[in-house]
């Protein structure tokens, strides 16, 4: 079972910049608990996310990734280079969005035109993994077209691109239900079936959460994310308790099914408390 924890997406929306200082010694923490897979910056303009402007100063203070997955965002080309030139940094994740609307939103192109975009960055990633995380793909709030049908496309177009190395299912606008999680992975696993490169980044309320985990692994989903305290996640929902599956909730739960935490659970509260401090001092 992967689990990727996410402080990125925790820290991106904060109102006052976290010191590097604080940023590397949380992401410490974390390695010492025994994460293996962190979703830790972004290698964006500073203009667009400021939170992440010391993004290789993090990447830099951290030790060797010896096995585990630093991951990086990155949105074109520039991004791409900075990635390739950084020290540690493992993979990259793009975040592509089935929704027309917020692709411009997000990256100032559209689906079609970002198709080229993605190929070539794919093709020029060179020994870095490169994760695509598909957006809005349980639904959108702009009125843009979707349905099970159209993520599954998404993803049969996505699988073949050569390099490619994971695609994660985000559910960006914390729409997704139990039902329409367990029919859009029936349409992905219809077009060409479920496997250990396939995730799913979901948000959620926290009475709702684990319902949803056990849609995903009824379905065969072995990849998940979200990070401590539920913290970050959906700023269009307009639903201040949606947020990123809480990890202290959700490891514990996945131990109880079986599948074997990379963290000790009893670091899980202690952990909890300082993404929450954080918050309270930066958000």
């Amino acid at each position: 079972m992967k689990w990727v924890e996410c402080p990125r997406d925790s820290w991106q929306g904060y109102g006052r910049f976290i010191p590097t200082e604080e940023k590397v010694g949380y992401l410490l923490r974390l390695l010492e608990a025994g994460f293996q897979s962190l979703d830790l910056t972004s290698l964006v303009s500073p203009k667009w996310v400021p939170q992440h402007a010391d993004a290789e100063a993090v990447l830099a203070a951290l030790p060797p990734p010896e096995g585990r997955e630093y991951l990086a965002i990155i949105g074109n080309l520039k991004g791409l280079e900075r990635a390739r030139q950084a020290r540690h940094l493992t993979a990259v994740g793009y975040p592509f969005a089935i929704s027309e609307t917020f692709q411009r939103k997000n990256l100032n192109l559209g689906i079609e035109e970002s198709w080229p975009v993605l190929e070539q960055l794919v093709a020029e990633a060179g020994g870095l993994r490169f994760v695509v995380y598909l957006s809005m793909a349980f639904g959108n709030p702009y009125g843009d077209a979707w349905e099970p049908g159209l993520t599954a496309r998404f993803v049969e177009r996505l699988r073949q691109l050569p390099g490619l190395s994971g695609i994660v299912l985000a559910d960006t606008y914390g729409v997704a239900s139990e039902k329409t999680i367990a029919q859009t992975l029936e349409a992905v696993a219809l077009a060409g079936g479920l496997d250990e490169q396939l995730g799913l980044h979901l948000h959620s309320r926290p009475e709702d959460a684990l319902a949803k985990v056990e849609v995903a692994l009824r379905a065969g989903v072995r990849w998940l994310e979200g990070a401590l305290g539920g913290i970050g996640g959906c700023p269009f929902a307009g639903d201040e308790l949606v947020g990123n599956l809480a990890t202290e909730q959700v490891l514990p739960y996945l131990a109880q099914q079986g599948y074997r935490p990379v963290v000790g659970l009893e670091r899980l509260p202690e952990l909890s408390s300082q993404a929450l401090l954080l918050r309270t001092k930066y958000a």
